[in-house]
């Protein structure tokens, strides 16, 4: 007997034994009891961190388990390969996206295989490989032949230096992360999925069908689907637009879930992209100015919802469709027109961030519901002021003394009446705007004609092949300047000379549908097959929390599609949703000169310690690219481990000293 444990020896053994038997190979068993377990596939960032090793151990401990209890077990693995980290890389680096990318596949999968998974590898697909993201194309092609997909103009944040478009988060104090340039918002075409046609199936499913899943997950999908039961109703208006026609064929629209306050209302905002705003700017200097101003603000619920609310008087009114009141209309920074119809009614009595407002700008506030034993002050808010339980009308008039639910029906029948509104449900959830101005990503199937438009490619033509040579530069998406993309592209229609669409698919759409592809993963006649009907559902799917809300939702959302097409005959594809908890690690950073934020490997830096030991900084231990030994550096505390914030610890290194199983033993 050895006196030492000679882990290389016995892992090499192992792993010899296993690949000559191919053992971890699958097939579609129709005797046996079927059971698929499966990781969410990760980035090919560079290197696996502890918090992979958790993820794919917990699944391979549940697949030998089950192997050994009878079950017909599929483990895939497969690379969510396009992205935006691939062309930051390029940029950085010099070298096309797609060298980076397969260069990281096969390093994290040598270091997969080291970990001694029992991964079926036959069944591996990478997203940026085109026998892959060919279906994305054909079901997108699918989806506009069906309704589902659409194209519309979009709101984007715009960096004129770099001349792209930013993702929310790329954009720091209003400037883009890598020029400092102050972003523009901008109006461009893009393509956009119906998921809001299916808003009412997901939250049914996620609410009374999905028993496997965290009670976390699926009240967070539940609030980020946000049903609204309301009145949509109308203020008249004669604003007339310089054509002399009634803008909005003189309604103002708005959508509230506090019909009962009417009637104190004391004005209305718009979005800055509003119609309305747009007739009132004309000629008012100062009121051009704010709409520019806004221009720099996000475009995002979460963002609006942290940033100081402004507005602006337009000088015009609309007519409050109850007592015919005049109502003063405002632009506000904090109402987006992507958002029902960029308009809403302010009631500062009611409603705690109209109260701020109208104490900001000195607009009246008008009291409409009453709690029993409480006094109402104009000049601070307090959580009763909308309190729609207990409160009972006043002010009101022949609405005075009813409920809150009472009032509503009573308000929606009088609007009703009038022509001017109706109940109506609305969701907080928006239909998927999928293009992207980005290189490294699925080409979007669509041919541009001079003379006949945005023309979908042939299926016969599928796969548009996205060329593996570019090298971003920063001036924009290359693909407008590739002119092998382009070369011999003629409209399907006329036959005449035309061009690619440059822009390509969000990588959610890569994600949403992967795990299908592993059941029939070399199939090149159709997006799935018999694989699927036998693997599908998923019986367990295991992943971070990070990804409770829009993976997740688009995954359900794109099941849903396929099944309507009669692509599957499942409704959810996850039976089980295990999250599993995060791996975490110190962080470090600081912000560039353009106000980007540049983070640091941990092997890079030392703490700074007070007297008490306590870590109150840092500073580099090792120089990093132009910054020398000894700058500071930001400390962010303990988070969790991310290929972005560079503070991932690579698993290699405790699998070479202590072996794969110590590894795996010690992250459980």
């Amino acid at each position: 007997m050895q006196e030492k444990y000679n882990h290389i020896e016995v892992e090499r053994a192992a792993h010899d034994h296993w690949t000559a038997r191919d053992a971890y190979r699958v097939t579609e068993e129709a005797g046996k009891k079927k059971f698929y377990a499966c990781s969410m596939l990760p980035y090919p960032s560079g290197k696996l961190h502890m918090g992979h090793v958790r993820n794919y151990t917990i699944n391979d401990m549940l697949t030998r388990y089950l192997r050994m209890n009878g079950y017909n077990v599929l483990m895939p693995m497969g690379w969510d390969a396009f992205g935006l980290p691939a062309e930051n890389a390029a940029l950085k680096n010099g070298v096309p996206p797609a060298q980076w990318t397969y260069d990281n596949i096969a390093y994290m999968k040598k270091q997969m295989q080291a970990m001694g998974l029992a991964i079926d590898w036959s069944r591996e697909v990478a997203t940026c490989d085109p026998s892959y993201y060919k279906w994305n194309q054909w079901l997108f092609l699918k989806m506009l032949e069906k309704g589902i997909a659409y194209r519309k103009t979009q709101t984007v944040n715009w960096d004129p230096v770099d001349q792209t478009v930013l993702a929310n988060e790329q954009v720091i104090d209003g400037r883009g992360w890598r020029t400092g340039a102050l972003v523009e918002k901008r109006e461009i075409p893009g393509y956009y999925l119906k998921i809001t046609d299916y808003a009412a199936e997901l939250l049914d499913q996620v609410q009374n069908h999905l028993p496997g899943w965290p009670e976390r997950v699926r009240l967070m999908q539940e609030n980020w689907i946000g049903k609204s039961e309301g009145v949509r109703f109308a203020f008249p208006h004669d604003i007339r637009g310089d054509d002399g026609q009634l803008i909005g064929d003189g309604k103002l629209f708005v959508f509230t879930t506090r019909a009962d306050t009417i009637m104190g209302v004391t004005f209305c905002a718009v979005a800055p992209e509003h119609p309305l705003a747009q007739h009132a700017a004309r000629g008012n200097a100062a009121l051009q100015a704010f709409i520019e101003e806004c221009k720099s603000g996000g475009t995002t619920e979460a963002e609006l919802a942290t940033q100081e609310k402004k507005g602006l008087a337009t000088g015009l009114f609309v007519t409050h469709p109850l007592t015919g009141a005049q109502v003063e209309i405002w632009v506000g920074n904090y109402v987006l027109m992507s958002y029902g119809d960029g308009a809403v009614m302010g009631v500062p009595a009611h409603d705690e961030r109209d109260f701020a407002f109208a104490l900001k700008y000195q607009l009246p506030i008008r009291q409409v519901v009453q709690v029993e034993g409480e006094v109402y002050d104009t000049t601070q808010w307090h959580d009763w002021y909308g309190d729609k339980q207990r409160g009972v009308m006043i002010n009101s008039g022949p609405y005075d003394g009813l409920k809150f639910a009472d009032c509503v029906n009573a308000v929606a029948a009088a609007l009703a009446d009038k022509g001017l509104g109706e109940k109506k449900t609305t969701w907080r959830l928006r239909d998927w705007g999928v293009s992207r101005q980005r290189y490294w990503g699925t080409p979007i199937p669509i041919i541009h004609c001079p003379e006949h438009g945005p023309v979908p490619v042939p299926e016969k033509d599928l796969p548009v092949v996205l060329p593996q040579d570019c090298i971003p530069d920063g001036s924009g998406n290359p693909l407008h300047k590739h002119e092998g993309f382009h070369a011999g592209v003629t409209c399907p229609v006329c036959g005449q000379p035309a061009r690619r669409e440059t822009d390509t698919m969000d990588t959610f759409v890569d994600s949403s549908w992967y795990f299908m592809r592993y059941c029939d993963p070399k199939n090149s006649d159709a997006m799935v097959a018999e694989g699927a009907n036998y693997w599908m559902p998923m019986d367990q799917y295991i992943g971070g929390i990070e990804h409770a809300i829009l993976h997740l939702l688009y995954a359900r959302f794109w099941t849903k599609v396929m099944r309507d097409l009669g692509l599957v005959k499942v409704d959810e594809p996850f039976t089980k949703l295990l999250t599993q908890g995060m791996v975490l690690n110190h962080i470090y950073s600081r912000r560039t000169d353009k106000g980007g934020k540049e983070y640091f490997w941990p092997h890079d830096v030392e703490h700074v310690l007070d007297e008490g030991g306590k870590i109150i900084g840092a500073k580099l231990k090792n120089a990093v690219g132009d910054l020398p030994v000894g700058t500071p550096i930001d400390y962010e505390g303990v988070v969790t481990m991310s290929k972005s914030k560079n503070n991932g610890v690579d698993p290699q290194d405790l699998i070479e000293r202590y072996g794969a199983d110590t590894a795996r033993l010690y992250t459980m």
